[in-house]
């Protein structure tokens, strides 16, 4: 082993208690079911405004020399071109500063010190950090949280809230971990913004306004509908954040912010949500320790007292077969695009239709394959959920999310599948499709993994690239390409071959 890989390794191991010190898927497109519709707000409730002083504002950085090196404490799911692209600097510009870096580096080690060469820009934003990324998602944190059961511990209104929600009616706490787990944001988190912006859970009277989260949609009304459109901006925040893609964003009023280069996913996200919803003074308090910030902790204790990163340092995608079996061609249909939503990120999902003699949506008797051995860990319409790590919960280890199979078709939760065995027909089921196809992403630690990029959608060898648009790109392996195409031209078939390719 070369020794700067042997170095890299060894960082990799001693970084967990350095960090405890210093790191504070033939169709057009594809959507989840979008939300039910809630019932109508119950009485109203004044609005309370907030009267303690306006946080001190933190300090400014100062105005760096084109290349200064600076320090950084390498955070959770860090990776090079992102650390490059916030820092305004390259990634060859890092590596020469830090020389004990592989080439074959993905992740970062969480708690490694780096030095990056900076190069300024202006307005940037607040360095305070609200929560980590690991209590963003909804991962293994959040395992043994009781949910419904912490809800119904509070006088508020929510626990007695009930909305038709994916095809069923559900209570207050039921709600959250519905969305909780179709977005992966942690049920802690959601809890805490419907405290700080609606009392969900210390006033008994409902509000008067149904958009609750701010955001004014008559298409959006509702607490259900409100919480899922949150969930929904915040990944769109995190994820951006997380590529290296969200490097400003405007505020209601036009003002101009540049995320701080040394800020978390998780305060981004939040960041960027309030700058959808709050201007001026509310939403600098938003940010602030004394908003969202102070109502997590009042809930849920200090979010910084035992940080734990949930994505380890050179991550590594496992072995992946082709999510379809070998025999005719499918159709590459859908580049790296949103796994579930209506923003464009994360940009997590690939789509394959299988071939067929007539467009739409129709009925097949071909079958999706389970990609790797796995667990059925969840089902639901159209959907199906493989745990790779067989512990049964999608929220730990390497999970492979299907969507749009025939839901009759899907094997029961708790079935263990080998890799190559039937998990369902493709179909257009679970959302809105235009054509008969299948869907998948990838999670990690509840973590959805982006398409593209470092860690990259890899299956039978076949590499995920990013288009210059949502459902644009290509799968590339040993030097042939293939495009994604909605309407299955030649230049989009590939073919499964159901074993290991060895490079």
């Amino acid at each position: 082993m070369p020794k700067r890989t042997r170095d890299f390794a060894a960082s990799i191991r001693s970084c967990r208690m350095i960090f405890i010190l210093l790191l504070a898927m033939l169709v057009s497109g594809c959507l989840p079911e979008l939300p039910d519709e809630d019932p109508p707000p119950a009485t109203p409730t004044p609005e309370v405004l907030p009267t303690e002083p306006l946080p001190t504002p933190v300090a400014t950085r100062p105005m760096y020399e084109p290349g200064e090196l600076v320090d950084y404490i390498a955070q959770t799911g860090d990776d090079l071109p992102a650390l490059a692209a916030r820092f305004n600097t390259t990634v060859e510009e890092i590596r020469k500063a830090n020389p004990i870096i592989p080439d074959s580096a993905t992740t970062m080690p969480p708690g490694m010190p780096m030095k990056i060469p900076i190069y300024y820009r202006p307005l940037w934003g607040s360095a305070y950090q609200i929560i980590p990324d690991s209590l963003f998602i909804n991962g293994p944190e959040q395992v043994g949280f009781d949910t419904v059961k912490f809800v119904d511990e509070h006088p508020g209104w929510l626990k007695n809230y009930v909305a038709f929600a994916g095809g069923k009616n559900r209570r207050g706490g039921e709600i959250i971990d519905f969305v909780a787990t179709n977005y992966s944001v942690s049920p802690r988190l959601l809890l805490a913004l419907a405290e700080y912006e609606a009392n969900a859970l210390s006033d008994s009277n409902p509000p008067a306004d149904s958009h609750v989260f701010g955001k004014i949609d008559f298409r959006k009304e509702g607490f259900y509908r409100q919480l899922a459109w949150a969930a929904d901006v915040l990944n769109k925040g995190y994820y951006d954040y997380r590529a290296g893609k969200l490097l400003s964003f405007e505020h209601l009023d036009g003002r101009l912010e540049r995320p701080d280069p040394w800020q978390n996913a998780a305060t981004v996200a939040l960041q960027y949500f309030f700058s959808r919803t709050k201007s001026g003074d509310d939403y600098t308090r938003a940010i602030s320790g004394a908003g969202i910030a102070q109502t997590y902790q009042e809930l849920f204790g200090d979010p910084w007292a035992d940080p734990k990163p949930h994505i380890p340092g050179s991550l590594e995608q496992p072995y992946l077969l082709m999510p379809f079996k070998p025999g005719p061609p499918w159709a590459f249909t859908g580049g790296p695009h949103n796994n579930w939503g209506e923003e464009d990120a994360p940009l997590s999902a690939l789509d394959f239709a299988p071939p067929a003699t007539s467009s739409g949506c129709q009925p097949t008797d071909q079958w999706n394959i389970a990609v790797a051995d796995g667990v059925v860990a969840r089902k639901d319409v159209g959907t199906a959920v493989l745990d790779l790590d067989g512990d049964g919960d999608e929220r730990t280890g390497w999970v492979i999310f299907y969507l749009h199979l025939e839901t009759a078709s899907i094997p029961p939760v708790g079935t263990h599948l080998s890799a190559g065995d039937n998990i369902g027909h493709p179909s257009c089921e679970g959302g809105t499709a235009t054509g008969t196809h299948v869907h998948i992403a990838r999670k990690y630690n509840g973590e959805w993994i982006l398409a593209g990029g470092t860690l990259a959608f890899n299956l039978e060898g076949w590499i995920a690239h990013n288009g210059s648009a949502p459902y644009q790109g290509t799968l590339t392996r040993n030097g042939k390409t293939v495009t994604a195409n909605t309407m299955s031209d030649g230049g989009s078939f590939i073919q499964a071959i159901g074993q290991v390719v060895v490079p």
